[in-house]
């Protein structure tokens, strides 16, 4: 039961209609019980694990919320009769518990998740280094259920885990409380990640029903499937087309495709997270924006700071900056200023924990060497526009003028489209040297006489298909731009006539040019998958 089936629609009417009817007291429970019967009913043997979850996190942070309160209490009563000397022990023993305990609670839930999710992966490449080496053995490749959103909800409880231990959150003392914040069911498929400080007050506090919060809600809920069904999804046809044919459709269409891939993973994404912030927007709860109009980005680096930011700054507070100052990484720093100069040597660990960190991030998205390589071209570009930012910066104040102009803004803001566009079509082909080849052939066979002379009608789509896509993409990119200072909906609050009249159009765009015909599954949304 996912969010564009019927069920789910007849599922949010009734957990709603419950939410505000019963005491506000338990609305944290209702939302509760609605996150469990929605992800029983997406497969009731998935409860298992996100049980799991749920049990050893809220014992670890309750471990480690009593060593806290034990030393605090021992400082408390003894301090005056301690040295400094025996204080900081004191304290560097209980941060070592501390430690031990997180470690085993983030080995066995991030261990779960490895063994699901990458066991596979792992196998299939020991097979093949067997035979590369002329082994006859041949390992079984497992079966393994992936539980639904498995990688959304552990890594947002183990955020959780980490703030205890830096004491940025206090251990939660109900589990129930916290199953909810596990398993949250508008963020379960696809995030956005949360932080347990910023939502936990939202989940277990009490919301009154207000006009302006559901409607509101309702309004970003339609939006989402608008960007789901009529853009993306109708994309979806030709971006299959060109990618289970590619001996057919290289050269133009390759460039074609980066476009339209694009297209269709934002309007995805987007439509999908629009969806989960409107319904919870709907209960009174504000979920973290995961998108900030990405394709106006000028670097990679902006881009990727305006791009499914709750996963980018999970990645750069628990990953980069630990791994920034780790003690191996110090070491390596010390080394590498001695062997190779301050310049050279300070920069060495900084590109060190960003390789580290997008490796991690492309394993995330997937077990297959296409993610992993795209993590690292991801890394490598951002590593490479850091060498090069003297250049930039001497070019910038050589043309100021130029650097400063709107035609200027748009050359790099296309410029990063389309290299991000380019590295993303991994996740199109999956296949690295197929990959690789399909690039190479945008420049040793651009053949646009052959797209232009109907080539193009060869992936699947009509006239009138593209018409509704190009005017889908004016839309969604037009409110996007109208929302950059001011929400289209705050400017259109006070004009209900207005409202109600796009909003019907909306609807009748959804149910007249939605994409549901055969081939292709209009329930699903990319990034389930990951």
């Amino acid at each position: 039961m996912l969010f564009t089936s019927y069920e789910f629609l007849a599922f949010l009417a009734i957990v709603l209609a419950l939410y505000y009817i019963l005491p506000k007291k338990t609305q944290w429970a209702v939302l509760l019980a609605a996150s469990y019967a929605f992800y029983a009913l997406s497969g009731i043997e998935y409860l298992a694990f996100i049980a799991v979850t749920t049990i050893t996190s809220f014992a670890a942070a309750r471990l480690m919320g009593r060593v806290s309160d034990g030393e605090k209490r021992y400082l408390e009563g003894r301090g005056e009769e301690l040295s400094k000397e025996e204080k900081k022990a004191y304290k560097a023993k209980k941060k070592k518990r501390r430690f031990l305990i997180l470690c085993l609670a983030l080995a066995l839930n991030f261990g779960i998740l490895a063994v699901l999710k990458y066991t596979a992966f792992a196998v299939v490449n020991v097979n093949s280094l067997l035979h590369t080496f002329g082994a006859e053995t041949t390992l079984t490749v497992p079966s393994l259920i992936l539980p639904l959103g498995i990688s959304f909800y552990t890594f947002q409880t183990m955020g959780y885990l980490i703030d205890v231990y830096w004491a940025k959150a206090e251990a939660q003392k109900n589990i129930f409380k916290l199953a909810l914040f596990t398993s949250f069911f508008p963020q379960l498929i696809q995030g956005p990640i949360s932080r347990f400080s910023d939502l936990a007050p939202q989940l277990f506090g009490e919301h009154k029903f207000e006009r302006k919060n559901v409607t509101y809600g309702l309004q970003r809920i339609l939006w989402g499937y608008f960007k789901k069904l009529v853009i993306a999804d109708r994309v979806l046809i030709a971006v299959n087309a060109a990618a289970e044919s590619p001996e057919n459709f290289g050269g133009v269409y390759v460039f074609l495709l980066i476009i339209l891939y694009s297209v269709q993973i934002y309007a995805d994404f987007t439509g999908g997270i629009d969806i989960t912030i409107g319904i919870a927007e709907a209960m009174g709860i504000r979920l973290a924006e995961n998108f900030n109009r990405p394709f106006s980005s000028r670097s990679t680096k902006e881009y990727w700071n305006r791009w499914h930011i709750t996963m980018g700054s999970w990645f750069n507070d628990y990953v980069f900056n630990p791994v920034s100052v780790c003690r191996p990484m110090l070491a390596i720093s010390k080394k590498s200023r001695k062997w190779f100069g301050k310049k050279v040597g300070k920069r060495i660990p900084v590109y060190l924990a960003t390789v580290i960190t997008w490796f991690l991030t492309g394993l995330w998205h997937g077990a297959g060497w296409n993610f992993i390589v795209w993590g690292l071209l991801n890394a490598l570009v951002i590593i490479v526009s850091q060498e090069l930012e003297p250049l930039y910066s001497r070019f910038r104040k050589r043309f100021p003028r130029l650097c400063a102009s709107w035609g200027y803004g748009a050359f790099a803001s296309i410029r990063t489209f389309l290299l991000m566009g380019l590295i993303r079509s991994l996740d199109v082909y999956r296949n690295v040297p197929l990959t690789f080849k399909m690039w190479g052939s945008i420049f040793t066979k651009f053949n646009l006489p052959e797209l232009l002379s109907g080539g193009i009608s060869a992936l699947g789509l009509g006239l009138a298909d593209y018409i509704i896509i190009v005017c889908g993409c004016i839309i969604m990119f037009a409110v996007s731009s109208l929302g950059k200072e001011r929400s289209v909906r705050d400017r259109l609050y006070n004009r209900p006539v207005l409202s109600w009249c796009l909003c019907g159009a909306l609807f009748v765009a959804v149910i007249l040019f939605g994409a549901y015909s055969v081939g292709y599954d209009a329930s699903q949304f990319i990034y389930n998958q990951f």
